[in-house]
Parts: structure tokens; sequence; C-alpha cells
């Protein structure tokens, strides 16, 4: 298919009113139909799901075979192994020498085998059908001086780690394609919603964003799956959420800003006509005042930070004490079908699953899949 072609997959790329590139369909989409599916232009496996995973094609198998040099990729089998090799060479040798020390983050990992992927494929892959990796928005002017320190970081780690296996363009160029990934990249999750790594889409990045989707994504192995969610007509824009759409109207636009420098002007952000559900207080004989209910609304967001930090050094009991801890403060003020609570609840069924408490998790599941199929209701 010829860049910008795309008459027959029922799409076209276009200029959408107020929001820069869009996506646009030029027929109908039933509900769950497959509008189309984007192979990863290139990705990484989460290091904690190494030897769980096949570091190619994420597939999840038991007896993966490993690198016999790093021993720390695995494979399903040699195929894999060879189609994986020109990106993993980048990191092989280097896994090697510092051994232990050798922890760049999954954005530097990612960022290096874009680079890697251009200088060896410089025409546009099957991946960039719609909008190519270099027409990525980078946002530059809009990065503050703590976004550009982090930026500078990745850099350095990218040459401490990649440097003699790598030729770079120079720091603005890098400072430029970091921006890019920051803006555009994408996290690949299971069934189960667990994190397994990076990547990056660059048709389904092109894709504007909306609290109210007609379409989500989804992944098969390190293929992307868009499918209709709502009934789409010819001339509609396609419309994917880019942030978890349970949390409230402010709190999604905070996210929005951070991330993406926008604030989403859907209905839903309009109206806010479920955010007075998606906050629901306890009745009580004394309703709190409105500054306790601001004040618990705080400490939910700081608590939901807090433990997805904690996530990286802390033991399996400790995380569930801090989610029973945080349910125990905030359930004092709010009912438990309120977001806050409800996020909480899911992290202590996760962890319950971890340690194989199959009554702790069901506990938990029982009490939030009814208030989470009515607040991610999107019509």
């Amino acid at each position: 298919m010829r860049s910008g072609d795309s008459s027959e997959l029922g799409l076209e790329r276009f200029q959408s009113p107020g929001r820069g590139r869009g996506l646009r369909a030029l027929r109908r989409f039933a509900v769950g139909e497959l509008l189309f599916s984007c192979p990863a232009f290139t990705c990484v496996l989460t290091v904690n799901e190494r030897g769980n995973h096949c570091e190619c094609c994420f597939a999840r198998k038991e007896g993966l075979s490993k690198c016999g040099r790093c021993k720390q990729a695995f494979y399903c089998n040699v195929e894999c192994q060879k189609q994986d090799w020109p990106m993993h060479k980048l990191e092989c040798s280097a896994m090697c020498v510092f051994g232990q020390n050798w922890n760049p983050s999954e954005t530097v990992r990612l960022t290096a085998r874009i680079l890697a992927k251009q200088k060896t494929h410089p025409e546009r892959t099957d991946s960039e059908k719609l909008l190519s990796v270099k027409e990525f928005e980078s946002h530059l002017d809009k990065l503050d001086n703590e976004k550009k320190e982090l930026i500078q970081n990745d850099i350095s780690a990218l040459h401490h780690f990649y440097s003699k296996h790598m030729e770079y363009p120079d720091n603005e160029a890098l400072v430029v394609l970091f921006a890019q990934v920051n803006c555009n990249g994408f996290t690949i999750e299971d069934e189960e919603l667990s994190h397994l790594g990076s990547a990056v889409f660059p048709d389904v990045a092109l894709m504007n964003h909306s609290c109210c989707p007609n379409v989500i994504v989804t992944y098969k192995g390190t293929v992307a799956e868009v499918r209709a969610v709502q009934e789409i007509e010819s001339g509609d824009e396609i419309f994917t959420s880019y942030i978890d759409l349970l949390y409230p109207t402010e709190d999604r636009n905070d996210r929005l800003k951070d991330s993406y420098f926008f604030t989403c002007d859907c209905r839903e952000c309009i109206t806010k006509e479920k955010d007075k559900d998606k906050l629901k207080i306890r009745k009580l004989n004394e309703p709190p005042s409105a500054e306790a209910v601001r004040d618990m609304i705080k400490y939910a967001r700081n608590v939901i930070e807090e433990f997805r930090r904690a996530k990286h050094y802390k033991s399996p009991s400790e995380l569930l004490e801090v989610c029973e801890r945080s349910l125990d403060k905030m359930g004092s003020v709010f009912e438990e079908s309120n977001v806050y609570m409800l996020h909480m609840m899911y992290q202590a069924m996760g962890v319950c699953l971890y340690m194989q408490d199959w009554e702790g998790a069901l506990r938990y599941g029982q009490k939030i899949i009814k208030p989470y199929r009515q607040l991610l209701s999107w019509r």
C-alpha cells in the first residue's frame, strides 16, 4: 500500500478540526468489528517478564529457550530468536558487560530500537501505512524544565548502555525523538491487563483522544488491534482513549495535560455527568464537609501514586497492607463504588492473585465487577 493510501481499509487520514491529524471512517463499522491491525514498528518486553514470555512475539510459554550468550533473553524457537536478533544484538553484549548494572528504562530501550530500525529500514514499514514515526508530534515547545531534564537523563543512559553498538544523531535530534516516544509510545498489556512491555504503533498513534471513544485498542502479542465499541458511520472520526477512563474529569484532564499537552472537550468532559457517581460519598448522619471530601480525594490520589512506586520495592504482603490501610481510611468518607476505592480494591485483588490467596481475590473481585461495568459504560 502506498503511504497515505488507506481507502482499502475503509479509513482515511484527514485534518481534524481543532485536533490536527486524525483518522476518519469511509464506511460503516459495526460494534465489535475490526477496523485495522498494526504490527509494532518495534517493541521491548519488560524485564520483569523475561523467562515467561518470548522476547520476539511476547507469547507466554513454558520451556522457552534462552539466548546462549547473555542468558537473559528467551524465545519460542529458533525462528523467533533469528527474527529478534537485529534488535537483541543492541543489548546482548551490553548485558554481558554490565551484568546486574544493566538497567536502562523501557523508554531508553525502545528508543534505541527505533534508531536501529530506522537505519536498517529507511523505507516505510507495514506499521506506517497511515503515519510514519518521523511524523510523530514531539510537543517540544510545551516541555517544562523537569521534562527536559528527564529527556537528557535518558539520552545519557542511551549513550552509557548502547554507545559501543550504535550510531547516534546529534543531541538535538535525540531530544526530539525521546519527546516523540514519550507522547506516542504504547504500553502492551495481556488479557489480565498486566504490563508486558512497550511499543510503537505508528498507525494507531494517528487516532485522536476522546473520553467517549468509539474504538478500543487490544493486543495479540506484538500486534495492536483496533475494534469498534460503538456504531461508526461513514464520515465519523475514529477516537480512542489515551488514558484510563475510570477517573473523574479533573483527574483525566490533569493526566492529558501532563502527558499529551491538551485538555479534552468531549461530551463527557463538558457535562461531567458521571463525576457524581464516580466520586460517591457515604450516606452518613452528618455528611462530610466539602473540605473533608477534597482532602480525601487528595489523599486518594497520593496513595495511588505511592502504591505505583511501592510495587517496585515492597513485598506482596506489604502492598496488600497499603491497600487495606488506604481502603479503611477512604471508606470513612467514600462509598465502595467510589472510583478511588475501586482502584485500590482492584490492586488488592491483583496482589491476592499473585499470593495465590484465591478467597481474598474473589472477595475483592465480587465488590468491583458491578461498579466497574456501570462506570465504564461509554454510552
